[in-house]
């Protein structure tokens, strides 16, 4: 079995190991910005042994670097979001067949299939711009829901509200895919009772409104739309793979995705769990980019396998990111 279609099917620890040293060398040796990261870090790859043991590239690189492994050209590239003026990150991406095999494999294992459900979303800011990963996945699982209903909503939210109602009142499994600003504003004009509603927050004020502590705003969230919970996701430009919260903020991941937690004062140092630190990933489905990705994310990891998101740190002196040639 290739290496890409292992990925995806990883049943135990020793696999995950085996596949993210195989990853971690093939990236050391082909992908040129990383391979000068572990130079400058002095690291033999002979010596990894543990995919705890990996050096995880910052993650500023892909606003100034294209972080792809040689002989790939980008079929896709994706960006993040910025202010006017604002260096934006850059995913190069060689492959998206393996962006679509996670996202779908991922959506699938914490919601099941999206065939049997509607899909509807209210993501103005990401609708705006080009670009975006999360408009990608989206138009992807609104197309594969086949369901008359599914669909986007911009500033519309008398039909967004209409449309849900003839969805609850169908008993249809449902997801709302939604920027946070943005449901805030529809829960401030509409209140609609939908327990059964999955509200899937994207995170993210985008400046539109100030910045609330996760406890209030789901708060509000949960009696807008009467349900127990928010579902969040937990994903960035820079990667192909999703966590998924269904509540309290606790995240979880699937099997080819992992979370670490790093030393804010020594990145280079891992922390045990339910210390809050830095969060470090690892992303098999960015097989042609970085699979070890150092963040700028604060977190706490728990022993159940659970993760959780504090905030976030503009800490950019990350050892060795100052040292690449720009």
């Amino acid at each position: 079995m290739e290496l890409q279609q292992k990925i995806f099917n990883i049943k135990t620890e020793t696999e995950f190991n085996e596949i993210a040293i195989d990853i971690f060398r093939y990236q050391a040796t082909n992908n040129p910005v990383y391979k000068q990261y572990i130079d400058i870090l002095k690291v033999d790859q002979s010596q990894i042994k543990n995919y705890r043991e990996i050096p995880f590239l910052p993650i500023q690189f892909f606003k100034s670097q294209d972080i792809i492994t040689d002989g790939k050209s980008p079929e896709i590239t994706f960006s993040s979001s910025g202010t006017t003026g604002m260096i934006t990150s850059q995913h190069l991406v060689a492959d998206v067949n393996l962006y679509i095999e996670s996202f779908r494999k991922a959506f699938e294992l914490f919601y099941g299939n999206v065939e049997d459900m509607a899909i509807v979303a209210l993501l103005p800011s990401y609708l705006e711009r080009s670009g975006s990963s999360l408009i990608y996945m989206v138009d992807d699982l609104i197309k594969r829901s086949n369901n008359s209903e599914s669909g986007y909503f911009l500033y519309n939210h008398q039909d967004l509200f209409n449309t849900l109602s003839t969805l609850r009142d169908k008993g249809k499994k449902t997801v709302l895919f939604g920027v946070t600003y943005a449901l805030l504003d529809f829960v401030e004009n509409f209140n609609i009772d939908f327990p059964e509603l999955i509200v899937m927050e994207t995170g993210g004020m985008k400046g539109k409104r100030k910045e609330m502590i996760r406890e209030e705003l789901h708060k509000i969230l949960c009696e807008g739309f009467h349900v127990e919970s928010i579902h969040s996701e937990y994903g960035m430009t820079e990667l192909l793979s999703q966590g998924y919260s269904k509540g309290n903020g606790l995240f979880h991941t699937p099997p080819w995705m992992k979370i670490l937690i790093r030393d804010t004062n020594d990145p280079l140092s891992l922390l045990d769990n339910k210390k809050t630190g830095a969060i470090n990933v690892i992303d098999f489905a960015n097989y042609y980019s970085c699979s070890f990705i150092a963040t700028q994310d604060l977190g706490k990891f728990h022993q159940d396998g659970s993760f959780e998101i504090l905030g976030r740190f503009d800490n950019s002196d990350i050892r060795g990111c100052n040292l690449l040639v720009q």
